[in-house]
């Protein structure tokens, strides 16, 4: 099998990645790691060809590692995130970030820079990737990538003119979510996926073959914590060892290990560049087996058994990413308050007179014509008519699906900016350039509004501005006001 996956011009990386969030795990106590003595730990991956390293500005001091290991070693890919808070952030604030980690990595240019959006209805995080592409254009970054981003979005990332290579989701036997509408997203734009959470925060092993169910508890490291949520939503304990049983009669029958099954069985899906193993720096190393990994495939048979496998569990819902944005919120402690506090208002809100409240998204139509993006009054709420405008940027390019993914969020978010939420919707009424795009935007329709289900009106009309395709208001009454 290659020990190297090419993942964009300059980019090659192996298809076994390194992941250093444990650190923050190791860290729990208040204790920092010595950042030599983990450098040298990264030394024995790499001696051993696993040279490719994934890494977070949250991650404890797994920059700081890493940057010791490059200026002391060299030779590997060093790939990093950045997870801003919600709400505005700056331009100055952005090159901060970068700045940042690039002093931390001890570089001077970043291998592979992968962003992270906590709210797609703040616009926002629209404009972090725009300014992270001129850092990308100035040189202080090589490669752009996306770390938890679902299927719309990604897709609207990747027509809307911005570059990204990669996506990196949790993907695994617990978490087929990636098996679908993300792969084909990938394909089409030609973007690679790294697949986080293979072996289930080890739960995907033989340590836990046969055992009692563990109580959710400060027993278990973070990683645990977290993928026992995703065993409960795929159906829970009884169902999970259904599972780990067949993966361990065909880990016997082929000579190997349960996680080196399930973490392979994934790196051989459609789009998927590498898999992120987690490492605990000087405490766990597991280099055989994922030098195993790295070079073994899997025969016919053995894909087929275990696909059948799959069958065993209830599917996890939902798109990738949407733990972080939405319950269940498949994360260490349940919510997000190890995360964030709070999300902000998504756009600016002005109380005006006789009884109006207003919000503005920004876009130099609001300007020119003279209107709000949206206006309350009582427990009224009225969208103006909605392009996929950012600013001055189309949003979207020629995809018709994508512009009404975009202009959906600018909706939601104005009505969430004036205290409501999309289910207070009752009328929309949608306007479209093409008659033959109608059904590829009443299909978005469709899936955002399927269990709201407002009176609809679609009319096709001559739009102002070549470059829309589709335009959009909507009106919506909170009825505990």
């Amino acid at each position: 099998m290659k020990k190297s996956i090419h993942l964009a011009p300059g980019l090659s990386i192996s298809p076994v990645i390194i992941g250093l969030w444990q650190v923050a795990d190791l860290e729990r106590n208040g204790h920092l790691l010595d950042p030599e003595k983990a450098a040298k730990s990264m030394k024995t991956y790499v001696d051993a060809g696993l040279t490719s390293f994934d890494m977070a500005d949250h991650y404890g001091s797994a920059e700081i590692i890493a940057g010791e290991y490059q200026q002391t070693f060299g030779g590997a890919q060093l790939m990093t995130k950045w997870v801003p808070p919600p709400g505005t952030i700056t331009k100055d604030q952005v090159r901060t970030a970068v700045q940042k980690s690039l002093t931390r990595m001890q570089l001077d240019q970043i291998d592979l820079l992968q962003f992270h959006a906590w709210d797609y209805n703040h616009p926002s995080w629209l404009d972090c990737l725009f300014w992270l592409q001129e850092l990308q254009e100035e040189g202080l970054i090589a490669h752009l990538g996306l770390t938890n981003f679902d299927s719309i979005h990604l897709n609207l990332v990747a027509t809307s003119g911005i570059r990204v290579v990669s996506n990196q989701i949790c993907y695994s036997l617990l978490d087929q979510r990636a098996a679908g509408n993300m792969t084909q997203v990938c394909l089409h734009h030609n973007i690679k996926l790294f697949a986080f959470g293979t072996v289930a925060g080890g739960f995907l092993t033989e340590k836990w073959l046969a055992q009692p169910e563990p109580p959710m508890d400060e027993a278990l490291t973070w990683s645990q914590m977290k993928y026992k949520r995703f065993i409960n939503q795929a159906g829970g304990w009884h169902k999970f060892q259904g599972l780990l049983n067949k993966l361990g009669e065909l880990s016997i029958k082929y000579n190997t290990s349960i996680a080196n099954l399930a973490s392979r069985y994934i790196l051989e899906q459609p789009a998927v560049a590498g898999v992120i193993i987690g490492a605990r720096l000087g405490q766990s190393e597991h280099i055989f087996e994922n030098q195993q990994l790295q070079s073994t495939g899997l025969t016919a048979d053995c894909r087929n058994a275990i696909k059948d496998a799959l069958k065993m569990l209830d599917p996890i819902q939902g798109d990738c990413g949407d733990e972080y944005r939405k319950p269940p919120f498949l994360t260490a402690s349940g919510d997000l308050s190890h995360h964030l506090d709070q999300l902000p208002s998504p756009y600016p809100v002005v109380v005006s007179g006789n009884g109006r409240t207003k919000v503005l998204s920004g876009t130099h139509w609001e300007d020119l014509a003279g209107f709000s993006r949206a206006i309350k009054k009582g427990n009224r709420i009225m969208v103006s008519g909605t392009t996929a405008t950012h600013g001055s940027k189309l949003i979207g390019g020629d995809d018709p699906s994508a512009q009404m993914h975009f202009i959906l969020d600018k909706i939601e978010g104005a009505i969430l900016s004036l205290g409501g939420k999309l289910e207070d919707v009752v009328r929309t009424r949608i306007f479209i350039k093409n008659a033959s795009d109608w059904e590829a935007i009443a299909r978005v329709h469709g899936e955002r509004f399927r269990f709201i289900q407002p009176a609809n009106t679609l009319i096709r009309a001559d739009l102002i501005g070549d470059e829309y395709l589709v335009e959009m208001e909507a009106e919506a009454i909170i009825d505990d006001q």
